[in-house]
């Protein structure tokens, strides 16, 4: 059984995590400039030392001072012999660094297949329109065997799909242009927002991230600064993160302490306007999760931020400071304490708005699974250092990391662009024959290579069509497209097959399973 992790204390009250309920996940509020970030590196800090991997954003940048052992003196040293706190034992974690636009760490990528296409809907900010005809065109990229790898696979698609609307109507439904374009123009925002960088491949794998050096889990730390500028996909990125890890990990029921320790810093990113079937499925995500052996905290700044159905699963909770300036405030700071286990010698709606720095209210599981009596405690700082390294520590970091030179060079394989970018050439190449085809432009899937039609001569001619159409398809009196048994024999060789096309990020969570 792994040792309690002893996180505050104040006089002879000691709080502790227990490893094996940190997968009942937790919540870790409090008002800017209150210790939530010193809290967040303490616990991190005390998982990796135990050999359980940790997952953290550094949203200001301060966090990668973890891989490196600190030091007490100064102000730091005073307030720990006021406070009648042990100085810590000075410590240094394992560390991997990593960043979507490569320039602070290892470059984190994900397909548009793999992202699927509710999360790209939100991070895109699309309507409900619009997302049905985003799921439309995944549909006919997947039905066609065309991969979606990166933004320029999409953007072929969009145009392919509405450049032949007519003929998908009948089969798939009707295309909006006006959706189309929508997401054309979401697609220009995203990529001014670095989701050029994002979307490719090598995508990350998540088995890189839960790795242990010398008996201690490797802190991975995102950096966050920059992507915070464009917080839809950074929500939604975490999301996705999370979403594949539940669809990764077997179920182990409740283990001796976590595999992986997931911290969703700004955690109200994901939930602001969030459509109820993504809400649904963050619930989903959130509850399931924990029988993978996956702790989530969530670290905000109020737990207002945090819808009640999640709300209820976080058992774990370090509630620092609130300030109570507006009616919202002390209404939120009420529902605060409302929401812990109370302790009958201490007023919680008051302490909350009292605490200083560094100061929290802490109700943690006990061995029960129960929530134990709020205390009013003092977090112990940490013994890696507190605050950022420098740039040459960081550029060593990257270079000695474990996944060197695995990300770092993007790759660009056949997709949907190349492959409707030949077919349109094909066409073009007919000659007319398969209708006036653009230069250029890229052609209907099984037009441009389909066999020439057979010659007609009374009912022999008419078996002979028949025949090919039975084999090769046809096309419907309104432009729908009809397979044939070589198609559908061969796109159920391609589903078989085609682990890429099916998206990990919510695949198990809409019905399906990845292959």
């Amino acid at each position: 059984m792994a040792e309690p992790q002893l996180i505050a204390q104040r006089g002879d009250i000691e709080c502790f995590i227990l490893p094996g309920l940190a997968n009942r996940h937790g919540l870790i509020t409090g008002a800017t400039g209150t210790g939530k970030t010193v809290t967040l590196q303490k616990i991190a800090e005390s998982f990796s030392q135990i050999g359980v991997p940790v997952f953290m954003s550094d949203v200001k940048g301060d966090l990668t001072g973890i891989s490196q052992t600190g030091s007490v003196g100064g102000k730091m040293a005073d307030i720990l012999k006021e406070r009648g706190l042990p100085a810590p034992t000075p410590v240094a974690c394992p560390v991997t660094l990593w960043d979507v636009f490569g320039e602070h760490g290892h470059p984190v990528r994900a397909t548009i297949s793999d992202m699927g296409p509710l999360l790209l809907a939100r991070m895109l900010d699309l309507n409900e329109t619009q997302s049905g005809v985003l799921n439309l065109v995944f549909k006919i990229a997947d039905d066609n065997g065309l991969l979606l790898l990166d933004l320029k696979d999409l953007r072929s698609m969009l145009t392919f799909v509405a450049d032949n609307a007519k003929q998908f109507t009948t089969q798939y439904g009707n295309v909006s242009a006006a959706s189309v374009g929508a997401i054309q123009r979401g697609l220009l925002t995203l990529e001014s927002q670095g989701g050029d960088k994002f979307f490719g491949e090598p995508m990350l794998n998540i088995d890189d991230m839960m790795q242990t050096v010398g008996g201690k889990g490797v802190v991975n730390i995102l950096s966050a600064d920059k992507l915070m500028t464009s917080p839809r996909l950074y929500a939604t990125f975490l999301l996705w993160m999370l979403s594949d890890l539940y669809e990764r990990l077997p179920e182990i029921g409740d283990p001796e302490k976590p595999k992986f320790l997931f911290f969703f810093d700004e955690a109200h990113l994901l939930f602001n306007d969030a459509p109820k079937a993504l809400l649904e499925r963050i619930e989903l995500v959130v509850r399931l999760v924990r029988s993978k052996g996956v702790g989530v905290f969530f670290v905000t700044q109020n737990p207002i931020d945090v819808p009640d159905t999640v709300l209820a699963q976080l058992g774990n909770r370090v509630q620092h400071a609130l300030r109570a300036f507006t009616a919202r405030d002390q209404r939120a700071v009420k529902a605060t304490a409302e929401t812990m286990r109370g302790n009958p010698g201490l007023d919680i709606a008051q302490a909350i708005t009292e605490l200083a720095t560094g100061e929290a209210l802490v109700s943690l599981l006990d061995e029960k699974g129960r929530p134990s009596v709020t205390q009013r405690v003092y977090v112990l700082p940490p013994g890696s250092q507190i605050g950022p390294i420098t740039d040459a520590q960081r550029a060593t970091l990257v270079k000695e990391s474990l996944v060197a030179g695995t990300y770092e060079e993007a790759v660009d394989r056949e997709s949907a662009y190349e492959m409707l970018a030949q077919r349109g050439n094909q066409a073009v190449q007919a000659g007319g024959s398969q209708g006036a085809a653009k230069p250029g432009a890229p052609a209907t899937p099984g037009t441009a290579n389909a066999p020439a039609p057979a010659e007609s001569g009374g009912m022999f001619g008419d078996l002979m069509t028949l025949g090919k159409e039975a084999l090769f398809g046809r096309t419907g009196p309104r432009g729908g497209q009809y397979d044939g048994l070589v198609q559908n024999v061969v796109k159920g060789e391609m589903r078989r097959m085609g682990r890429e096309l099916v998206r990990g990020a919510l695949g198990s969570l809409l019905g399906g399973k990845r292959k």
